[in-house]
């Protein structure tokens, strides 16, 4: 026998069959609160190690300096890792405060929001990793059909930087793909539990 979700036990206990429900939202939730703080710290690290390289080279009396701002690419990766690391840091707040008060994710609008803003950030990183990886490619082994030049023959220190930067990045696009498909299933799962609540009504 049950009313309004509550199941009575022969002794008159009542029964949350919810329980379950409330104890894998939490699971989710610690789960996207600890990706979300990786993902803004490792945001970070490589903005930081892209950002702050540079290398001078003296060639001939001329001193010759490499820095991030020369190739378009090595900026388009740290502007999209500062904004994945703002909005990371903002939905962690979110998501802890949310744990702390003990409340569950009940709006769709709010799910669909978090989606939306999850797969945009994940494109908007992936095609920063994959356009700083192209460049990396190209300063690494040059164009000869195009007669562009080996230029981490010259400025070693500051490829190899840059590089660790790029597979910094490279774990967060893989941690935000990870972090869309939590953000799917909270999305998905509101909206089965309508479906199922509309085909149980008269």
């Amino acid at each position: 026998m049950s009313y309004l979700g509550v199941g009575v036990s022969p002794g008159n206990v009542p029964v949350y069959h919810g329980s379950n429900l409330k104890v894998l939202d939490r699971k989710v939730r610690v789960t996207e609160l600890v990706l979300r703080c990786l993902i803004c710290g490792l945001s970070v690290l490589a903005a930081v190690l892209v950002g702050t390289d540079t290398q001078v080279k003296e060639i001939f009396t001329i001193k010759k300096k490499a820095r991030f701002t020369e190739m378009k690419a090595l900026v388009f990766l740290v502007v999209a890792n500062g904004i994945a690391a703002a909005y990371s840091l903002v939905q962690a707040a979110r998501c802890g405060l949310g744990m702390v008060r003990g409340s569950v994710l009940s709006s769709k609008p709010l799910a669909l929001a978090l989606f939306s803003g999850d797969q945009a950030l994940a494109y908007l990183n992936v095609a920063a990793v994959g356009a700083a990886a192209q460049s990396a490619v190209f300063a690494k082994l040059g164009q000869t059909q195009l007669q562009w030049m080996v230029i981490c023959n010259m400025y070693g220190k500051f490829c190899n930087q840059v590089g660790e930067g790029i597979a910094v990045a490279l774990l967060v696009c893989i941690l935000m793909v990870v972090l869309s498909s939590i953000s799917a299933f909270g999305l998905f799962r509101l909206h089965g539990g309508s479906k199922a609540k509309n085909s149980s009504g008269w």
